[in-house]
């Protein structure tokens, strides 16, 4: 089995992101998780340190292996063989067939704790599970590092320019990194997807995804692209949504209501993973980055994420911007109205710009950040409305 850093099944939850109870709770209730994420080391990983920690004997199954896929030839017979034990399936996408006997089995025999399933996320495969597991189901969602899990030992500068996957991360050297973040990503666009259903050729997927990493940050013009890679629009907006339900990349919606502004009413785009990100546009130091026209969307890009791992459960999220100018990066809400701002700024001496101001006088939020690197002392700007922040400080606010 793959090394864990750290080792203790603790700290292995807290590294990784995830809560032990989260899973616990769900399997108590009779819900199997289903656990979702663009990195299959550490969906196995987890499941199979949750395997470790649940007092009862496991079965691990992976459907890449042939040989585990065979086992499944009759699915309802090897279930009721092994009725009492926690079976995992590792890559279910591998193998969608199993969502209606899963419902039947679980039907039959309602124990908890009796599966967990991990896998990538197709919308058709989201769209079977939602369909045949409603009710006895539960999704969670295997981001990359966060800030909190890095904090006491490395550095955000050495997360921003490596991303949050285990193995680039945890790199000996640069080029180590730079090569795992290129073999996924040819993995995972000339194999996973078209495993996921989509009928794009590589070539063209792997052009999409070198543009969008060109636009990240900025709204996302289907119409650019289509005619620059010489297919339909249609074609370019299923691409990316297979692109999105793989945790490759995150369309951030914007904010509007029925006020009296021009609104831009098209999602943003972001290639979620900085490391990747960076790897698409060759850039391998923070001195590269800084030179970089795209330095100031990378960082919004790398707030935006892991502020959203962090409180996704807590409040939706948007963008704000006008045709007038006024613009927030990253807009929570509470219930559907705005409650906190923010824009990110690559500078711990931001200019500020009326823009910033009007945008959070047209959305009336309590509580108002610029995002730098940092650190800062509380510096408050526009009266009490405004506030300089680092990253690690206001993730401790929300």
């Amino acid at each position: 089995m793959t090394k864990i850093y750290p080792a203790n099944l603790k700290y292995f939850f807290k590294f990784a992101g995830y809560d032990k109870a989260t899973f616990r709770k769900a399997a108590s209730q009779n819900l199997s998780p289903f656990s979702g994420s663009s990195d299959t080391w550490v969906k196995t990983t987890l499941a199979k340190q949750l395997a470790k920690a649940f007092s009862k004997n496991t079965i691990y199954l992976d459907l890449e292996n042939p040989d585990d896929a065979f086992l499944l030839q009759n699915p309802a017979a090897f279930f009721r063989e092994n009725r009492t034990t926690c079976i995992i399936i590792d890559e279910v996408q591998r193998m969608p067939s199993l969502f209606p006997v899963l419902r039947s089995m679980i039907d039959e025999y309602r124990k908890p704790g009796r599966f967990i399933i991990t896998g990538s996320a197709s919308p058709e495969l989201l769209l079977k599970s939602a369909e045949t597991l409603a009710g006895r189901i539960f999704y969670h969602e295997l981001t990359p590092f966060t800030i909190e899990e890095i904090n006491e030992k490395y550095n955000q500068q050495k997360l921003l320019l490596r991303g949050g996957f285990p193995q680039p991360f945890l790199a000996k050297t640069t080029e180590a990194a730079s090569f795992w973040q290129q073999s996924f990503l040819t993995t995972y666009v000339e194999r996973d997807l078209p495993a996921l259903g989509l009928s794009v050729s590589s070539i063209l997927l792997h052009r999409l995804v070198q543009m969008l990493a060109h636009q990240h940050g900025q709204v996302i013009n289907y119409s650019y692209l289509a005619n620059a890679l010489g297919v339909s629009s249609p074609t370019v907006s299923k691409a990316v949504d297979y692109l999105e339900n793989a945790f490759l990349v995150r369309r951030l919606a914007p904010y509007f209501v029925n006020i009296k502004k021009r609104l831009v009413k098209s999602p943003k785009i972001y290639i979620r993973d900085t490391g990747i990100l960076l790897n698409l546009l060759k850039i391998k130091t923070m001195t590269e980055l800084l030179g970089h026209p795209q330095c100031g969307m990378v960082w919004e890009g790398f707030v935006t994420e892991k502020i959203l791992a962090a409180v996704a459960d807590k409040y939706d999220a948007c963008f704000y911007r006008t045709q007038d100018g006024a613009e927030a990066d990253l807009v929570l809400l509470k219930a559907g109205t705005p409650f906190i701002f923010i824009e990110s700024k690559l500078s711990n001496h931001p200019t500020i710009t009326s823009g910033t101001y009007n945008a959070i006088e047209d959305l009336g939020t309590k509580k108002n950040f610029i995002v730098t690197p940092g650190p800062h002392k509380g510096t408050v700007l526009h009266g009490d409305k405004l506030r300089l922040i680092s990253l690690h400080d206001l993730l401790k606010l929300i």
